[in-house]
């Protein structure tokens, strides 16, 4: 399995025209929880925790793990992008661990929402990723229904491996290669 190590981790921050993408820090954390919280960034993602379970469970340092970055604009976190292990063993879908190793997932405050950051730090990671790990694969899953997703899929040269249904909706899976 492709794992994002010590020695890659934490890199030095991942600058764009307009973004940060860092290591998480205790500041972070009411970001975090404000994602999470959020019903606009719940709607496809099985709808919005609980404040007061999140204000329970979330660490000090939310997300201080390999692959994890908070995205700021201004000296703000707005979002995260994270490359995680992939998880092929979604309900509804066929056995994907061939796709790849390595999953894409994002979440962005509304307010962020429009401007082009989520396509400008998703490529900023992916980049990193692929200098990293040269060769390696990373797929996406998110719901059909997200409109604003589907689009940023196929922007970052995501192809469609399969649809299926999973958590009552259609679901559909990417992959994307880093030899771009």
């Amino acid at each position: 399995m492709t794992v994002l190590g010590a020695d890659v981790w934490p890199p030095a921050p991942i600058r764009t025209e307009r973004l940060v993408l860092r290591e998480s820090e205790a500041r972070d954390r009411a970001a975090v929880i404000e994602l999470d919280a959020s019903p606009e960034v719940g709607a496809y993602l099985g709808g919005p925790r609980s404040r007061a379970e999140l204000e329970r469970m979330v660490p000090e340092v939310p997300g201080r793990r390999p692959g994890f970055f908070v995205v700021e604009l201004d000296g703000a976190a707005i979002g995260t992008v994270q490359l995680d292990p992939h998880a092929p063993e979604v309900p509804g879908s066929s056995h994907r661990r061939e796709a790849g190793e390595t999953e894409l997932g994002y979440l962005f405050l509304p307010d962020a929402w429009g401007h082009g950051y989520a396509g400008e730090a998703c490529a900023a990671a992916l980049d990193w990723f692929s200098g990293v790990l040269p060769g390696e694969p990373v797929v996406l899953y998110t719901q059909t229904a997200n409109v604003r997703s589907m689009r940023l899929a196929a922007k970052l040269g995501f192809t469609e491996l399969e649809r299926f249904e999973a958590y009552g909706a259609e679901q559909w899976f990417g992959v994307r290669s880093s030899a771009r």
